[in-house]
């Protein structure tokens, strides 16, 4: 049974209330979790603000150690993460690890930056004045996490609020409750006072109260999260509502563009792994391949060569590294992106397979404009081949889509690459690189539909902060009257 953390205390929902979730491919029960009302949100935010004197007055040193502590505990609790997330989504040890491993840097991370909050002397016209900025912590922080890179996105919606002198409500996915639950009782367990880190989690059906009540809490002063556009609208609104800045990473469509002097069998490998790792679950995942003139068939050829290896795989053992789709919804979904792109004349060169919850990595050439799959999210393996004429034709399709979050661009000629990706409308370009990457020392976000503001480094810490003036005046000042 996964309860509610609050003030330190795990705690039943009230009425005792609770939702189970299932491993998306057998149906059976993987956890049983208390299901928050309301009410269960704002005892849960009342402790945290109850908290945020004292943890925002604790010294950096003693930040960056609890922190330190954390990414260690988080590390010996990786059989517990494995166990959750194979019961909970159908991860396997190769998904489990990777997402262990960046939690705990982006967990060390947070720790370095406890010590670089800074402000700054400002310029002043007053004479006998110091005019200074500064930054302090904001208050309780909501953090809002998704499903699908569990622990990742978890520790990112807690850690840098933490180091910035915040206390924290984690609202976790119910889709995985027990990995959520299992994170923020780390934090617990490196010794963080009751009330720094709270928990919560609820059924579907409750999303809207609970996360309403979380954000219109007077106390709650920054909110994060990271989902789909579509719920992040709502979001947003919300916190717009209640004047409360908010940082939204949302979804993605990203492009990785392959000019005529790529190097194709590099190229070939990014777009691999970037569309098929996690079925394509990620919001960095490479969905569209922009081929540029001659490099197109050679590339098409490598592409549909490298997912026909993955598909001949015995996914018994080796499927982990593919991964499975989260829910039977998804895959429907994605067979009607599929049999869309197929009427409307895209050629299924491999995959299309729907099968115990896995879908074979698929790649379609010929993808136009009237197909669905040109420029909405899959979040499944689906790879969708685009041919242009130009690089400045590829940048075009590039930046026409609704998402601007990741992209990527291969080429010999650096002065051609560097041109072609800062003119794609995207938060993050990655030059000969895939598009899915991630580093929690570097602002990571998107533009357009795949949201606004920044997680990761300092950009974390503007993100987290309150930025005040503040002048001391050595000598007494005259006024008008």
């Amino acid at each position: 049974m996964i309860n509610l953390m609050i003030a330190g205390e795990a705690r039943s929902a009230a009425a005792n209330k609770t939702f189970e979730r299932r491993h998306p491919v057998s149906g059976d029960v993987a956890t049983i979790a208390a299901a928050a009302s309301p009410e269960d949100a704002i005892a849960a935010v009342d402790a945290a603000q109850a908290a945020f004197p004292a943890w925002a007055a604790t010294s950096p040193s003693a930040q960056r150690a609890l922190l330190l502590k954390a990414a260690e505990a988080l590390s010996n609790r990786a059989s517990d993460f494995l166990a959750a997330m194979s019961a909970e989504l159908g991860a396997g040890q190769i998904w489990v690890g990777a997402n262990i491993e960046l939690a705990k840097k982006v967990l060390i991370e947070a720790a370095a930056l406890t010590t670089q909050i800074v402000g700054e002397t400002l310029p002043t016209d007053q004479a006998g004045v110091w005019s200074l900025s500064l930054r302090e912590p904001a208050g309780v922080v909501l953090g809002i996490a998704p499903w699908n890179a569990p622990l990742v996105l978890g520790a990112r919606a807690i850690a840098v609020p933490l180091a910035c002198g915040n206390t924290v409500v984690f609202k976790g996915s119910e889709v995985c409750p027990a990995t959520h639950w299992i994170l923020a009782d780390v934090f617990r367990e490196a010794g963080f006072p009751p009330g720094v880190v709270n928990f919560v989690t609820h059924a579907a059906e409750d999303a809207a109260p609970v996360v309403e009540a979380l954000i219109a809490h007077p106390a709650v002063r920054r909110v994060n999260f990271t989902g789909s556009t579509r719920v992040g609208r709502r979001i947003g609104a919300l916190a717009g509502q209640h004047l409360k800045p908010v940082v939204l990473e949302l979804g993605g469509k990203a492009p990785l563009v392959v000019l005529e002097d790529a190097d194709i069998e590099a190229a070939a490998a990014a777009a691999s792994f970037g569309a098929f790792a996690n079925q394509g679950q990620i919001c960095m995942s490479t969905e569209r391949v922009v081929a540029v003139g001659s490099a197109a068939e050679p590339l098409v050829a490598a592409l549909v060569a490298r997912a026909e290896t993955l598909n001949a795989l015995d996914l018994s053992v080796h499927g982990a590294a593919l991964g499975i789709m989260v829910d039977a919804a998804s895959c429907a979904r994605a067979e009607d992106l599929i049999e869309d792109a197929r009427a409307k004349g895209g050629r299924v060169l491999c995959g299309g397979v729907i099968a115990d919850g896995r879908i074979a990595p698929t790649v379609i050439d010929g993808v136009t404009r009237d197909m669905r799959l040109y420029d909405e999210e899959s979040f499944a393996p689906l790879l969708a081949i685009i041919r242009v004429a130009d690089a400045d034709a590829a940048v075009a399709v590039a930046n026409d889509a609704p998402y601007g979050l990741s992209a990527a661009v291969f080429g010999e000629n650096l002065g051609q690459t560097l041109s072609a990706a800062r003119r794609i409308q995207s938060g993050i370009c990655h030059i000969n690189g895939t598009t899915v990457g991630d580093e929690p020392q570097s602002p990571f976000g998107g533009v357009k539909d795949s949201g606004f503001g920044r997680f990761g480094g300092r950009a974390g810490i503007e993100a987290f902060t309150e930025l005040r003036w503040v002048t001391i005046a050595t000598q007494r000042q005259t006024y008008p009257f």
